[in-house]
């Protein structure tokens, strides 16, 4: 049984000197969520210290110390959590694991202690599934967080509490961070680089890792063609795939979905949500949303141009369809995401 965790100011940080990053490792813990994000904080140190100003202290830290065993298999070195608690603390990063549902139940210490460090840190952040730590030590009561897609359901069951964002690559819920799967630490640890250093020392470190600089929470974590493939949806598989290839015909509807599923409407309906979670008018929508943000990213055509080849028939429609589901316009999408098009054409696109 968690309580709600009360949080006093933190304690005062000298801009003056390095900021000191706690990333608190346990066995079995995802070794890209320790290290993806670490490596921002270390590029941005380069990057700081390169204009003569100071960067990020890293440290690994464990409740006993010495090595610890990641699920990769991998062993890294870390310090006595409770040595490190001592000193000036910014930022606390907790990775997650892969097995994280079955570690949970034995991470009692753990989880005291990291409700202990996070009162001394000034913000604490959560990588993947990570963001079940947090839950367990009470600070995300209330609150809106971001985990990997596929444990979005296991963490909304385990913490009620908890406002589970299904879709953003990461949340900040004022002095409490949490990211989506694996990699999206990275785009977290990228985040609070901005937030510390401002966008141009986080433009060089994203150049350098050759990463985009930001997927904000309104880029969703995974496509959804994937997740219909991870539901229990087996029985309309071969219609998702027939309306990923019939997106641009502005004919299409739920009745031609029912006729294509070969169901009457009305039992279609009730089963289609049933099986999936969502109506059949809300699947088409996210499908031709989806087909809308791959064109924005790779083609330099105009988005008129785009809202008819998705089926939406104009733009103001499309505009509507992504304020809805990313608050974000096609405009600024384009602007954040579009790669490997001639910034020319791409310029030319938006005239």
């Amino acid at each position: 049984m968690t309580h709600p965790a009360s949080f006093p100011e933190p304690p005062h940080v000298c801009h003056d000197l390095p900021r000191r990053v706690l990333f608190l490792a346990y066995p079995q813990m995802g070794l890209l969520d320790l290290t993806g994000a670490q490596t921002v904080f270390w590029a941005a140190s380069k990057a700081r210290n390169e204009r003569g100003l100071p960067g990020y202290e890293v440290r690994t830290a464990s409740l006993g110390g010495g090595l610890i065993t990641t699920a990769e298999g991998l062993a890294v070195a870390s310090e006595c959590l409770q040595v490190l608690l001592d000193q000036a603390l910014d930022t606390l990063v907790v990775p997650g694991a892969p097995q994280m549902i079955g570690l949970l139940p034995d991470q009692g210490e753990l989880i005291e202690a990291l409700r202990h460090a996070s009162h001394k840190a000034r913000r604490t952040a959560s990588v993947c599934s990570g963001t079940f730590l947090l839950a367990a030590a009470g600070l995300l009561q209330g609150r809106r967080a971001a985990t990997h897609w596929a444990m979005c359901d296991d963490l909304q069951r385990l913490f009620p509490e908890v406002q589970v964002d299904a879709e953003s690559i990461f949340v900040e819920q004022e002095h409490l961070w949490t990211s989506a799967g694996v990699s999206a630490g990275i785009d977290l640890a990228l985040a609070l680089v901005e937030a510390d250093c401002g966008r141009e020392v986080a433009m060089q470190v994203a150049r350098e890792l050759v990463v985009f600089l930001k997927r904000p929470g309104g880029q969703t974590q995974f496509s959804q063609l994937l997740k219909v493939q991870g539901e229990d949806s087996a029985a309309f598989e071969a219609l998702h795939l027939w309306i990923n290839d019939n997106l641009g015909d502005p004919r299409l509807s739920v009745e031609r979905l029912a006729d294509q599923a070969n169901m009457s409407l009305r039992n279609f309906t009730r089963v289609y949500k049933q099986k999936t979670g969502r109506t059949p008018a809300k699947t088409l929508e996210l499908f031709r949303v989806e087909a809308a943000r791959r064109l924005l990213e790779t083609s330099a055509q105009r988005i008129e141009q785009i809202a008819r080849l998705c089926g939406f028939g104009n733009e103001e429609r499309l505009r509507l369809a992504f304020q809805r589901h990313l608050q974000v316009s096609p405009r600024d999408y384009r602007a954040r995401f579009a790669r490997s098009v001639p910034l020319a054409e791409i310029q030319g696109s938006l005239t």
